[in-house]
């Protein structure tokens, strides 16, 4: 396949993983509009968020992150030369995914038992682990329906993946509404039975992921022929666990460190602990907001690119032609979403997470805002993140992301600790650590990239595509700052709708209409169809 037939396809697979996660994610939105409106900034959104993140560090880990990425370039080869094998390969690694999640989540579920029947009588205590334990079975069905996605994205099938998070999403939405119907129902009883829909979610993404897989495999019992080839992905594995996994590694350190309060309480060495039982839920729904603009673009290009990237590994200019048309797309969506983000991340929290029907209290508006903006700087840096350790597994070295990873997650600890107690920051100081270590990551992988394949990674077209990008974002900059400092300060939820629909619109459409204008080739890239 030529360089031009790489982009071509990379651009089609963007659009399709892209827009199918913009549904998703707005289904996304509508259902934490929902749910932080029951569950409010207090401690059962708080439990809630703990006992939703286990399961879904699992499912980045295991499933669509590092076990994907080992597995990925081993079953994309096999495919193209051997698909009986391949068919093996697939066969056993989804085997393997179901019984070790499995094993994994029932030696949880005793150990958090034990702390239930062993630990003094606390009822906020005894909320949060108990709902944690009944969402943790989400953990090994997310993982072997992330697998499957997998399985279809080498088979050229994105769409069947990128639309199983709208299953999720429209089940916790069902459930949920009828709350607002029902009087003298509690958040802590309806809770529940959100819960009970997250695991249905799970169950039916497996059935939609075996559906479209259907013609495409041939599941097999007789699996000995995938004994090397699922050697060698074990043999990655290890490495691309922490790798990959930074980013989930450092959210589930934030989640610990703000669940203090709520799992052992308001004081740690007898002195009054930083964050407050409202702090996990607060940061919890606010991640959400800047893993929108991450999750519709920036792991889009990661995702569509990966299978790419291992079929051209061992040439070396074609490898570094897609990645060099990776980080231009990655840099073209994820600077202005990092930057803008940041600029109306008062206006966006108080919109969709206060006003109508309940949600964050003003302080909440306030401490969530502080949070958003923390996250917002680093957007670039997690999407480039995701496109760096990607091309190095796509080579087949999995251990220079591993160190680095190792690096960072001790950084991004330090971090915290500093952060948490040495200012007044409170649980912003969590996103600030992650921000920071995602920051020098994204500096320090390139360069030992370009060291690996003994290539520059920035050319001079490159580098005046990054500039036109540069030269975009600050024109979009100015143009929300000026019509901030001309728009009347908001004093209600209507006004503030207004001031951000005025201010992100305008800025989002400077940018585009500016690149359509200069045709810059990023967005011509994302919107071509054909060869010419």
């Amino acid at each position: 396949m030529s360089a031009s037939a790489h982009r071509l396809a990379l651009g089609r697979a963007v659009r399709v993983v892209s827009s199918l996660t913009l549904v998703s994610r707005i289904a996304g939105l509508v259902r934490d509009l929902v749910s932080v409106r029951i569950f409010s900034d207090g401690v059962v959104g708080s439990a809630f968020a703990a006992a939703f993140a286990i399961p879904n560090m699992f499912r980045r880990l295991f499933g669509e992150g590092a076990l994907s990425a080992a597995f990925i370039p081993e079953y994309a080869r096999l495919s193209k030369d051997d698909p009986e094998v391949a068919d093996a390969f697939g066969s056993l690694t989804i085997a393997l995914v179901a019984l070790v999640t499995l094993g994994i989540t029932a030696a949880i579920e005793v150990a958090l038992a034990i702390v239930l029947a062993t630990a003094p009588t606390n009822p906020d205590r005894t909320y949060s682990l108990a709902l944690t334990m009944f969402l943790l079975p989400y953990a090994p069905l997310v993982c072997v329906a992330a697998m499957l996605a997998g399985m279809l994205q080498v088979h050229g099938r994105f769409a069947p993946g990128a639309a199983m998070p709208i299953i999720l999403n429209f089940c916790i939405i069902a459930v949920a509404a009828p709350f607002f119907f029902i009087e003298g129902v509690s958040a802590r009883q309806w809770a529940w039975f959100i819960g009970a829909s997250v695991l249905v979610s799970g169950v039916l993404q497996i059935v939609w992921s075996l559906t479209a897989l259907g013609g495409l495999v041939r599941w097999k019992r007789g699996v000995s022929a995938a004994a090397a080839p699922a050697r060698r992905m074990l043999l990655r594995l290890g490495p691309v666990l922490l790798g990959l996994g930074t980013l989930q590694v450092n959210a589930l350190i934030d989640t610990l460190i703000a669940m203090w309060p709520n799992w052992v309480g308001p004081t740690i060495f007898g002195r009054p602990y930083p964050l407050d039982a409202a702090s996990n839920g607060i940061l919890f729904f606010t991640q959400r907001l800047y893993q929108f603009p991450l999750g519709v673009f920036g792991i889009a290009v990661a995702t569509a690119i990966f299978p790419s990237l291992s079929r051209v590994a061992d040439d070396r200019d074609s490898f570094v032609d897609l990645l060099r048309h990776g980080v231009r797309l990655s840099l073209f969506i994820a600077l202005p979403a990092s930057v803008g983000l940041a600029l109306v991340g008062r206006d966006v929290v108080t919109v969709l997470y206060s006003g109508p029907g309940g949600g964050f209290s003003d302080e909440g508006v306030l401490r969530g805002s502080a949070v958003l903006v923390a996250y917002s700087v680093g957007i670039w840096a997690y999407s480039l993140n995701q496109l760096w350790t990607r091309a190095f597994y796509a080579r087949g070295d999995t251990r220079t992301p591993m160190n680095v990873a190792v690096l960072m997650v001790l950084l991004n600890l330090t971090l915290n600790v500093a952060l948490v107690f040495l200012t007044p920051l409170r649980e912003a100081a969590l996103a600030w650590a992650t921000a920071i270590a995602a920051i020098v990551q994204c500096l320090i992988l390139p360069g030992l990239l370009s060291r690996m394949i003994d290539a520059g990674l920035l050319d001079g077209v490159t580098l005046a595509g990054l500039r036109h990008t540069f030269l975009l974002t600050l024109i979009m900059v100015g143009v929300v700052l000026v019509l901030q400092w001309l728009l009347p300060a908001p004093e209600s939820w209507r006004s503030w709708a207004f001031h951000l629909l005025a201010t992100a619109g305008s800025g989002g459409v400077v940018y585009l209409a500016l690149a359509r204008l200069l045709r810059i080739d990023e967005l011509s890239w994302l919107l071509q169809r054909s060869a010419h």
